[in-house]
């Protein structure tokens, strides 16, 4: 079936019949395994990273063997968490609600429920509410599901977590007392988060309310694979002529499978690089060219998932510290559990474990935070951006990126504002700098990045993009010949894993006798530009 009218889809639930969308099944067949054993649990993930389109499909994935309560607690004022009474009530009418949509659940089932509103409502509380819930369960012709999107909503409140109290006493009790077959919650925070913030220091003291909940283990990005296949949907309506393996491999090393990336970027391209200067047609946009424009596109933006991340910075400071310690510094940060800095990270979307170590998510939000610190006014007040924002035009020849002259410039430009730092000065200061110097002349065009992990497992110090064109810079101090050797050895390194001949190493060297400049050093069949400064 042709559905050529279908778009990408960023905002909401995405729906396979209008919305270009990856293949879930396998996902949701996991899931479901989880549903048939009787397993209750939470769905956490970042915003944006396809919780609610994942509920709606499995929604309709169970309805089959199941039936299936989905209630958002969104849709919830706060006024309704205020005491246990006004939350059962409010609750027990999402609940009736969601249950008339589903042809399994009979007015008879619903019949305790819906009394126990009517007859007893100055007195019916949590309790009363999950004897009434229990009797509907016992009632109901097969197993009930009770899916709740955005808990997070509830996530200050004491009710709430009463409300989890209970559902963990009849999951204890289930054997002898009619429950639900599984409950499945979906937000930002974990549990342990949410009652972090209403009882803090209280952890060793009481129980979790939700310590029956399993693990979800399951991986909700989508791979390499998932993106092509999306991307063959899309060229089955439209023949574009992309090369589709392409395309797929560029948005998986910029995205890392974030789901709202993962769209975001296909709909940019569809929509806004598709009949934009230089891309005329769906032919010309779908190349890497037109990928990379997209990205600039999105790194340029406003969105709701930017305003969420950038909110969170400013709401938990240690966080945003650390991020900077990873940005600037370098710095390797061990995954230890219980850390709030770094459940934090992990919680929001910012950061990933690889190999026990934090890194940056992915490389959009690498680029975000670093136009983000680097865009502050206390970064931009510093002289070595005033004056490459000065000659930022002439590093541009035809369209290209001239980084040996980047790098000439700020040898000269570096020594005679920086030269006296000496000892206090540090490899973290030297980044810092050569991308507050690279900041305004690449702006708008092109992104710097440190890339999360090569083949080998080390980290490059930057990559920069620019209209298409990739270039390797390895920042270093200069602690002697036998270090400088290896340094090129290094970079040499990551000039094979990118195939690439040409790279860049840029030393901050403060002896008294060194020889500053810009030369270029043959370096088996490769060519490093070597800048001392």
């Amino acid at each position: 079936m042709n559905r050529k009218g279908r778009i990408f889809n960023t905002s909401g639930d995405c729906r396979l019949q209008i919305h270009y969308m990856v293949n879930i099944t396998e996902r949701l067949e996991k899931i479901k395994a989880m549903v048939d054993a009787g397993q209750y649990f939470t769905i956490n993930r970042a915003r944006q990273f396809g919780k609610t389109t994942t509920l709606k499909a499995l929604e309709e994935f169970l309805k089959d063997d199941y039936i299936v309560i989905s209630m958002d607690f969104q849709m919830l004022s706060a006024s309704k968490f205020r005491n246990e009474n006004v939350f059962s009530i409010a609750f027990a009418r999402k609940f009736i609600k969601a249950a008339d949509l589903n042809k399994n659940l009979t007015l008879e089932s619903l019949y305790p429920l819906q009394k126990m509103l009517e007859t007893n409502r100055e007195e019916f509380e949590l309790t009363e509410l999950f004897e009434a819930l229990s009797d509907v369960c016992k009632e109901a012709s097969c197993p009930i599901i009770l899916m709740i999107d955005e808990v997070d909503s509830a996530s200050d409140n004491q009710v709430f977590l009463d409300f989890l109290s209970q559902l963990r006493g009849y999951y204890i009790g289930r054997d002898s007392i009619p429950t639900f077959q599984s409950v499945i919650l979906a937000g930002v925070y974990d549990i342990k988060n949410i009652r972090r913030k209403l009882c803090p220091g209280e952890d060793s003291k009481i129980n979790s309310p939700w310590n029956i909940a399993a693990d979800f283990l399951i991986d909700m990005s989508f791979s390499e694979a998932d993106i092509a296949g999306m991307l063959i949907e899309y060229e089955a309506d439209h023949h574009t002529g992309m090369d589709v393996g392409l395309i797929a491999r560029l948005i998986y090393e910029y995205t890392s499978g974030y789901p709202f990336l993962v769209s975001r970027i296909c709909k940019i391209v569809d929509e806004r690089v598709n009949g934009s200067e230089g891309f005329e047609d769906r032919s010309s946009a779908w190349t890497r060219e037109g990928f990379l424009k997209a990205v600039r596109i999105l790194l340029e933006e406003t969105n709701m998932l930017f305003d969420s991340l950038i909110h969170k910075l400013r709401d938990y400071p240690e966080l945003d510290k650390m991020l900077r310690d990873l940005l600037f510094k370098g710095k390797e940060i061990a995954y230890v559990i219980g850390i709030p800095s770094l459940e934090e990270a992990l919680m929001f979307g910012f950061a990933r474990v690889s190999e026990n170590q934090l890194v940056i998510a992915n490389r959009i939000f690498e680029s975000l935070l670093y136009n983000l610190y680097l865009a502050s006014p206390q970064m931009q007040q510093e002289q070595i951006y005033d004056v490459a924002w000065k000659d930022r035009n002439q590093f541009i020849e035809n369209g290209c990126l001239n980084m040996k002259l980047v790098l000439e410039r700020f040898v000269t430009h570096f020594d005679d504002l920086y030269g006296d730092r000496g000892q206090r000065f540090y490899e973290e200061d030297g980044r810092r700098y050569f991308m507050l110097f690279l900041k305004p002349i690449i702006n708008g065009q092109g992104n710097c990045y440190v890339e999360a992990e090569t083949r080998n497992r080390e980290r490059t110090d930057l990559i920069v993009d620019y209209h298409g064109e990739r270039f390797i810079v390895e920042v270093k101090l200069w602690y002697g010949q036998a270090r400088h050797e290896q340094g090129e050895a290094q970079l040499a390194e990551y000039l094979r894993h990118y195939h690439m001949k040409r790279g860049y190493l840029l030393v901050f060297n403060f002896n008294k006798t060194k020889e500053t400049g810009v030369r270029e050093v043959e370096y088996e069949e490769m060519i490093l530009v070597e800048a001392v400064v």
